[in-house]
C-alpha cells in the first residue's frame, strides 16, 4: 500500500523537552512517545557511529506496528576522495543489523559534503555497490548531493538506472530540485523558521500536504524547481512519500511534521 510517511529527524534533542514531549518523560520513553506522534524519523546517528543489531531490535519494539526508520548511511561511505573504493564501509554500514528493523526498515540516505563534485565514473562506480537487498529484505537507497555540479541530467539519468531516489529540499544552501528518479519520493525540508509555532505558516503545511499526495498519486505538482534537460521520470501508478523535518528551527520539527499529518487527513 502506498504510503505518505512524515516525520523529523531523531527522536533526542533537549529543546523538545520542552515543545514536543510531555513534561517528566523519561528519556528513554522518548523514541516511544515520538513514534506516535508521527509517522518516521530519520536517524542521524548512524551517520557518525555504527549501531549495534541490538540497537535496531529495541527500536524495533518500541515504535508502533505501521512506524518507519530511514536511516543516515555512515560518513565513511560518502565522505572520501574516491567513491568507488567505498565497499568496505558500505559492507559494514549495511550488515551492521539493518535487518533487524524488519518491515520498519525505509531508505537508506547517503549523504554527500558540498564540496563533493560531480564525477560520473566515479559516481557510477559508488552506485554499482550499493547492495539492493539485505538478509533477503529489499534495500531502497536515496542520494543527498549538495553540490550545484549534480544538477545535470547525467546524474538524473545515473540515479534512475539505478532506482535510487535524490532528495527534494527547500534550503536555500543546497541543490533543490524535485524531478523523479525511482518509485518513491524523498524529501528533506530544512527552512522552518523560529518564530512561527508550527515552524511553517499553516498554508505551507498544507501546501506540502498537497504535493504528497500528487506525489502518492503517480503525479508530478506544478511550480517545483527541475533540472532543465531531464528527460523526465517514468510513468508511475503510485509512489511511497517520505517528508522529514530537518534542521532549520529544528525545536519547531515535530510541529511542522503533525501540522502536514493533520493536513493531509483534512
Amino acid at each position: 500500500m502506498t504510503r505518505i510517511r512524515v516525520g523529523i529527524g531523531g527522536w533526542t534533542y533537549e529543546p523538545w523537552r520542552e515543545t514536543f514531549y510531555p513534561p517528566k518523560l523519561p528519556a528513554a520513553r522518548e523514541l516511544s512517545h515520538a513514534s506516535r506522534q508521527v509517522t518516521a524519523i530519520e536517524v542521524n546517528g548512524t551517520y557518525y557511529s555504527t549501531m549495534t543489531a541490538k540497537s535496531f531490535e529495541r527500536w524495533f519494539a518500541e515504535t508502533p506496528d505501521d512506524f518507519m526508520f530511514s536511516l543516515k548511511a555512515n560518513r565513511f561511505a560518502t565522505n572520501r576522495r574516491v567513491l568507488a573504493e567505498a565497499g568496505e564501509s558500505i559492507g559494514r554500514f549495511v550488515n551492521s543489523g539493518l535487518a533487524r528493523l524488519e518491515h520498519k526498515l525505509g531508505p537508506l540516505l547517503w549523504q554527500f559534503a558540498d564540496s563533493k563534485k560531480f564525477d560520473p565514473v566515479d559516481f557510477e562506480a559508488f552506485l554499482k555497490l550499493l547492495p539492493e537487498d539485505v538478509e533477503g529484505r529489499k534495500l531502497r537507497h536515496v542520494l543527498d548531493v549538495r553540490n550545484d555540479s549534480f544538477m545535470v541530467p547525467e546524474f538524473l539519468a545515473l540515479a534512475r538506472k539505478y532506482r535510487m531516489a535524490v532528495v527534494f529540499t527547500d534550503s536555500p544552501k543546497f541543490p533543490s530540485f524535485a524531478n523523479l528518479t525511482a518509485d518513491f519520493v524523498y524529501l528533506r525540508l530544512m527552512n522552518a523558521q523560529s518564530d512561527v509555532p508550527t515552524g511553517y505558516a499553516p498554508e505551507v503545511l498544507a501546501s506540502f500536504a498537497a504535493c504528497a499526495k500528487v506525489w502518492a498519486g503517480g503525479g508530478e505538482p506544478s511550480g517545483l524547481p527541475l533540472v532543465a534537460g531531464d528527460a523526465g521520470a517514468p510513468a508511475s501508478a503510485s509512489r511511497d512519500v517520505f517528508m522529514f523535518m530537518i534542521n532549520g528551527a529544528k525545536e519547531r520539527a515535530p510541529a511542522a511534521a503533525m501540522g502536514v499529518i493533520a493536513a493531509l487527513g483534512a
